[in-house]
C-alpha cells in the first residue's frame, strides 16, 4: 500500500471515530449514506440516565446496614445515653424534693372556717314583738340555712338585772325571751340544720359596765365559768362576751374561759369582742388564746375612716 493510500485510510478512521466533525453541507450521496452517529449516541445516553433513578434501599438492603457492626454500635450508645440522661434527671428531681424546705401544715379546719356567723343581737327585733321570742326564732332557721350560715350568735337572752350582779343568771334564760325548754327546742332545730348555736354570755349587757364593778371580777368569773359548764352541757356550740376590754385580767380570763370550751370538746368556740381601739390591747388579747376570734364593733362605725383603720393595724 502506498503512502497516500495509508494517508488516505486514516481520514476514513478519522471520519468514522469522529463523525461530529464531517461537514454539515457534505454531498447529498455521501450523507445520505451516512448516519449521525453523535447524535444516536447522546440519544441512548439519555434514556439509560433517565432510567437509572435512587428510589433508596430494599428492605433486605436496610437490614443488612442495619445489622452491621458500626450501627449496632451507634444504637446501644444512643440507647445507654438516653437512660443515664433519664436517670440523672429522675435523681436530680430526688435531690430537689429531699432538700426542699417542707411547707407547713395547714391548721385544722373547723366548722367556725367554713362559713358565716350570723349574729342577732336583739331577738324581739329580728322576729318581732309577737312573734313568741326563743320559740319564734326557729321559724327563720329555714331562711337562715338558705344563706348557708353555719353559726348563728345569739343573744345575750339570759336574765339580766341591770347593774345588780346577784340579780343576774348567766344560766337562766329571760322569761320575757322564753324558757329554757325553748331554748333547747331551738338547738335541736338548728343541728336539724347543721347550724351552731354561739351563745352571747356578756353578763351585764343591760348595765353601764358590761362587766359589772372591777371589785365584782371575781363573783362575774364563777358565775361565768358555772355557766359555760352548764350551757355546754345542755349542746350550745360556743360563746361570745363582747367589752372585754373593760374587763380587768382579760386575758387571763378569757384563757380560762376558753380551757372550760377546749377542754369540753376541740369544736367549741370562744369568741371575744372589744370597743377598744388600742392596739397594743389587742395584740395582748389575741396572744393570750389560741382560735379565739376577735370581733371589734368599732370597725363597723360608719365614721370609722379607712385612715383610722390603717393607723390600727400599721400601729402609727
Amino acid at each position: 500500500m502506498s503512502q497516500d493510500a495509508e494517508v488516505d485510510m486514516k481520514d476514513v478512521e478519522l471520519n468514522e471515530l469522529e463523525p461530529e466533525k464531517q461537514p454539515m453541507n457534505a454531498a447529498a450521496g455521501a450523507a445520505a449514506g451516512e448516519k449521525n452517529g453523535l447524535v444516536k449516541i447522546k440519544v441512548a445516553e439519555d434514556e439509560t440516565e433517565a432510567g437509572v433513578k435512587f428510589t433508596g434501599l430494599s428492605k433486605e438492603e436496610l437490614l443488612k446496614v442495619a445489622g452491621s457492626p458500626g450501627w449496632v454500635r451507634t444504637r446501644w450508645a444512643l440507647l445507654l445515653l438516653f437512660w443515664l440522661g433519664w436517670l440523672g434527671m429522675l435523681a436530680g428531681a430526688v435531690v430537689i424534693i429531699v432538700r426542699a424546705p417542707r411547707c407547713r401544715e395547714l391548721p385544722v379546719q373547723r366548722w367556725w372556717h367554713k362559713g358565716a356567723l350570723y349574729r342577732i343581737g336583739d331577738l324581739q327585733a329580728f322576729v318581732g314583738q309577737e312573734a313568741g321570742g326563743i320559740a319564734g326564732l326557729k321559724n327563720h332557721l329555714d331562711y337562715l340555712s338558705t344563706l348557708k350560715v353555719k353559726g348563728l350568735v345569739l343573744g345575750p337572752i339570759h336574765k339580766n338585772q341591770k347593774d345588780e350582779v346577784n340579780e343576774t343568771d348567766l344560766k337562766q334564760i329571760d322569761p320575757t325571751l322564753g324558757s329554757q325548754e325553748d331554748f333547747k327546742d331551738l338547738l335541736q332545730s338548728a343541728k336539724k340544720k347543721s347550724i351552731h348555736i354561739i351563745l352571747d354570755l356578756t353578763p351585764n349587757y343591760q348595765g353601764q359596765n358590761a362587766w359589772f364593778l372591777p371589785a365584782q371580777a371575781d363573783i362575774v368569773a364563777t358565775k361565768m365559768k358555772e355557766a359555760l359548764s352548764s350551757w355546754l352541757q345542755d349542746g350550745v356550740d360556743g360563746f361570745q362576751v363582747r367589752d372585754v376590754g373593760k374587763l380587768t385580767n382579760a386575758s387571763l380570763y378569757l384563757a380560762e374561759w376558753q380551757n372550760i370550751t377546749k377542754n369540753f370538746s376541740e369544736d367549741r368556740l370562744l369568741i371575744a369582742g372589744t370597743e377598744s381601739s388600742d392596739l397594743q390591747q389587742i395584740v395582748n388579747i389575741l396572744e393570750s388564746t389560741s382560735d379565739l376570734l376577735l370581733t371589734s364593733s368599732y370597725l363597723s362605725d360608719p365614721t370609722f375612716t379607712g385612715e383610722r383603720t390603717e393607723s390600727l393595724v400599721l400601729g402609727i
